[in-house]
């Protein structure tokens, strides 16, 4: 057997050199002294420091030409030689869509879409390049809260990037992030950031740790190994692999090789994630974020609440794909193949349209008894058959009818009314109040406004636990955010429906509140008058979540 003497040194070629690095530094939070004292670091800092890790493009209170020229170097100087790419932004973030922008430094809190398109640094083609080197990319954001004045398709911070596979994202206030730039090389990334009181998202295995210094060579000394080449090639197939069995493989065909340290903590790595092959399979389908929403409303038809529709896989999700994976007689480990994902995509369009039949039949039922107490209430034309319509039926098909009716009979009694008689119920409508009612009837109890006078009074009287409720209502709309487009879309299908929400133009009025009264009711759904997440899933399934 033809046997090589070789160095220790040449043998651990790939430990010795240190990683070529690649690194983007724009600095643009306001800074006080306090705040350098408290990170102890500049920009320029920053800079000289990670000088020794490789190249290091930095500019500090940036305008946008002097962000955009220091990315676009920074994009242009990535080789074949760069190991490591790290990106460091502090400054203002504002989110529009699914793209977030740090602001140049000069830019106030007047700032609008045009702004943040034009003269703001995406993020996106930052995160490209971070994706060229997975297990080796971190992007640190120090973002600076401000108060926003023009919220039209903004919002302030960094929202939720779509972190590419093995990205490494830390973040949190301008001064904790240069705080923790300048700590980072050689310390525990996990360690340090849970004491610097930073989030962190992405690849974060616990072991992780970036800017490693530069081992010492050994003195060479001699030493006997068996020719290498097929240790090499070996490796070079279960390393593509990355399965348990060509690891295992590799140790019994060389026991003491090359990289026989590096086959045995795959081994342990992998048997301590036992879904490790199905979360790799699922990574392998490379769905959209958009995909993922499609899956959760999916989940969300089917009564699986994966707790919100974001695309994004978190503990609720999982949870829900484990509970329709049991409940289909699917292997549970909560991740999907493209076979399950064609299932539940089945079952949701069938449930969809079940539910919409459902709601059909309920509507027309309801439809029916509204018509038929309308014969014997409204159709007789006087003011108590509409009031006692409305009472029932206050969002009924003759609704509108009925309160036009009725307006006209006011206003027909208003004008035969007596001056003193008409200026008090002026004063109690003005107020409108109970008790203001209350006087006006003490006063006129056979006035030309007692009838109205008393419908006001009982439909004041609303009990706390259902102003609660609606009150709930209004903030779980509030907080689905959604955009003047979706809003226009709901309009539009509520339209679509029959429901007379009134004008589309995404501005919600007593007519909208009405219609999403009616198609609530008609599909079993907690009428409220205001969308939540159930309402949003079923009306808009078509169109805003897909």
């Amino acid at each position: 057997m033809r046997k090589t003497i070789l160095s220790a040194a040449a043998l651990l070629w790939g430990t010795t050199a240190i990683a070529e690095t690649d690194m983007l530094i724009v600095g643009n939070a306001g800074s006080s002294v306090m705040d350098r004292f408290r990170s102890g670091q500049s920009v320029e800092d920053l800079t000289d420091q990670y000088s020794a890790f490789g190249q290091v493009v930095s500019v500090k209170d940036a305008e946008a030409d002097d962000m955009s020229r220091a990315a676009l170097r920074f994009l242009t100087q990535s080789d074949s030689e760069t190991d490591m790419s790290a990106v460091m932004l502090t400054g203002r973030f504002v989110t529009t869509g699914g793209e977030t922008y740090l602001l140049p430094s000069t830019v106030s809190s007047n700032v609008d879409i045009t702004v943040a398109l034009t003269e703001g640094l995406p993020l996106s083609p930052l995160l490209a390049e971070l994706a060229q080197h997975p297990g080796q990319a971190l992007l640190m954001i120090g973002s600076e809260d401000f108060e926003l004045q023009n919220t039209r398709l903004l919002t302030v911070g960094i929202g939720t990037p779509d972190l590419p596979q093995g990205v490494t994202m830390v973040t949190g206030t301008p001064t904790d992030i240069a705080g923790f730039a300048a700590s980072l090389p050689r310390r525990s990334v996990v360690r340090l950031a849970d004491s610097s009181d930073l989030s962190l998202r992405g690849y974060v295995p616990s072991d992780l740790t970036f800017f490693e210094e530069e081992r010492e060579t050994p003195e060479p000394q001699v030493i006997e190994v068996t020719s290498t080449d097929a240790d090499e090639a070996l490796w070079a197939k279960v390393s593509a692999r990355s399965d348990l069995q060509g690891y295992e493989d590799y140790l019994s065909a060389f026991p003491n090789g090359l990289y026989a340290d590096q086959a045995r903590a795959q081994i342990e790595e992998i048997k301590a994630e036992p879904m490790r092959a199905e979360r790799l399979a699922e990574e392998a389908l490379n769905l959209s974020r958009d995909q993922r929403r499609e899956i959760q409303r999916d989940l969300t038809l089917l009564e699986y609440e994966p707790r919100g529709i974001d695309g994004i896989f978190g503990p609720g999700s999982r949870a829900a794909i484990r509970r329709w994976q049991e409940a289909n007689a699917f292997e549970v480990t909560s991740y999907l193949t493209r076979e399950q994902i064609t299932r539940l995509g089945a079952q949701a369009d069938r449930r969809a349209a079940e539910l919409e039949e459902e709601a059909r039949q309920r509507q027309a039922e309801q439809e029916r008894q509204d018509r038929a107490y309308w014969q014997e209430t409204g159709a007789l034309g006087d003011a108590a058959g509409f009031r006692a319509y409305l009472s029932r039926y206050p969002d009924g098909v003759y609704a509108e009818v009925a309160q036009e009716r009725l307006a006209a009979i006011e206003a027909e009694a208003r004008e035969q009314a007596a001056a003193q008689d008409r200026a008090a119920w002026d004063t109690a409508a003005n107020a409108d109040t109970i008790e203001a009612y209350q006087d006006y009837l003490r006063a006129f109890p056979q006035g030309a406004f007692a009838d109205e006078a008393e419908a006001r009074i009982e439909a004041l009287q609303i009990p706390s636990d259902e102003r609660r409720a609606i009150a709930q209502a209004e903030a779980q709309e509030a907080a689905l955010n959604l955009p003047q487009s979706a809003r226009r879309l709901a309009e539009a299908r509520l339209k679509e429906l029959g429901l007379k929400p009134g004008s589309v133009d995404g501005t919600f009025d007593d007519k909208t509140r009405r219609a999403i009264r009616r198609y609530q009711e008609a599909r079993n759904i907690t009428v409220t008058g205001y969308l939540d997440q159930q309402t949003v899933v079923r009306l808009l399934a078509g169109s805003l979540l897909r």
